[in-house]
């Protein structure tokens, strides 16, 4: 089997989980037998080609206004122009046509599309070659990819979502098989009637993370190093995550580590002083996970997966989680970490004090960690399953 899998980015360019998780697949698929190319994205220059670990990867140039993994926040007005050339950009579809034509593939796994636009599905079919759309995002409906505004999540899509997604619904009839990364996600675009021809899975993204001993059980009163990993932006909840760690009174440390927009990384550490909370900046996940008692993921949007938590469970750390999206399919109350609900400002700093005045329940929750996530940790089962659905739609296809 010949694919070749779009992305908006590919390694080392990382942005994300998505990218992480590509990563693997691809690596995976072609040491399963198949012959695997990638193409994504650049900030400018031609079709390039390169090797990335034994890896084909094309890469072109956004044909857009600006390229918008940057640090620093476009002006609204061209972010406007931006999303509006994004809604179906054939300057797009052409780089699509010159790779199929070279490559030939068998199918086409399209990833995130941002930047490309869903104007690549056409071209794909046009060449009569099958796709998966594999749904990391909340791309599809919102130009943001979020479906959230106004520091709250969107529980419908808001007036320029629609007008920016009008098409989209009909034009994912194109796509033969989808894949959710969660129950979750899968279900969000179901409620908006996306991909109604096509054949729908989940597969769990993955981490490969190697068993680690248990920590020692915890004393009363010892110091509580809580921790947050990721990106820092609204959406995430981190604001929400300073004010209730500043009401503490509690023998503990926050750690946040991850980076964002400039001017938004400097708004929160203005926020945090005076508390005893640091900004570590971009470290390794592994090394981080070590240095912390319980990880927080306080997203105020609606999660696709939340990978860090499964990364935390398989490191035997309780989880404490808003109890949203996808985070709610491996975060479970009273077993492996804590729920709360942005709903009720005072449950995450709640959350925090009852780890930390209840150590046997600490103690419990750490045992039930790793074995709650034991089944999503195996790089095998996800590329076992990716073929699977590769195959059956290839076959059907050309039935």
């Amino acid at each position: 089997m010949k694919i070749l899998y779009i992305n908006a980015l590919y390694s080392p360019l990382i942005q994300g989980g998505a990218e992480i998780s590509l990563k693997a697949i691809a690596e995976g698929m072609q040491a399963a037998g198949h012959e695997v190319a990638v193409l994504s994205l650049k900030p400018t220059g031609d079709l390039s080609t390169e090797e990335i670990d034994h890896i084909k990867v094309y890469r072109t140039a956004l044909k857009n206004l600006y390229w918008p993994f940057e640090k620093i926040r476009a002006g609204k007005l061209d972010r406007m122009f931006w999303h509006a050339r994004d809604r179906y950009n054939a300057a797009m579809r052409q780089v699509v046509k010159k790779v199929i034509e070279k490559e030939k593939p068998d199918i086409v796994s399209c990833h995130n599309l941002v930047g490309w636009s869903v104007a690549i599905w056409d071209e794909i079919k046009a060449a009569n070659i099958p796709i998966v759309q594999v749904l990391h995002d909340l791309y599809l409906l919102c130009p943001n990819s979020d479906m959230f505004k106004d520091d709250a999540s969107c529980d419908t899509q808001c007036f320029s979502c629609a007008l920016l997604r009008q098409k989209h619904k009909k034009l994912s009839g194109k796509v033969d098989a989808v894949i959710g990364i969660s129950k979750f996600i899968l279900r969000r675009f179901e409620q908006y009637q996306y991909f109604d021809k096509a054949k729908k899975y989940v597969i769990y993204n993955t981490r490969e993370i190697p068993e680690t001993p248990l920590p020692q059980p915890r004393a009363h009163d010892t110091n509580f190093t809580i921790g947050y990993i990721g990106t820092l932006a609204e959406k995430k909840g981190i604001e929400w995550l300073l004010d209730q760690f500043k009401r503490l009174s509690i023998n503990a440390q926050l750690q946040i580590a991850g980076g964002g927009k400039e001017d938004y990384e400097r708004f929160l550490k203005a926020k945090a002083e005076g508390a005893n909370i640091s900004f570590i900046g971009y470290t390794d996940p592994a090394a981080f996970y070590k240095t912390i008692d319980v990880l927080v993921v306080p997203s105020l949007w609606q999660e696709p997966l939340g990978m860090v938590a499964i990364e935390a469970l398989a490191y035997h750390l309780p989880v404490i989680a808003n109890a949203v999206g996808g985070l709610q399919e491996t975060v479970i109350e009273g077993f492996n970490g804590l729920l709360c609900t942005s709903e009720e400002m005072n449950s995450l700093g709640d959350a925090i004090q009852r780890l930390y005045d209840e150590p046997l329940l600490y103690d419990t929750l750490v045992k039930n960690t790793r074995k709650s996530v034991e089944a999503i940790l195996s790089k095998q089962r996800m590329i076992n399953e990716y073929s699977t659905v590769l195959n059956e739609t290839i076959r059907g296809s050309r039935a």
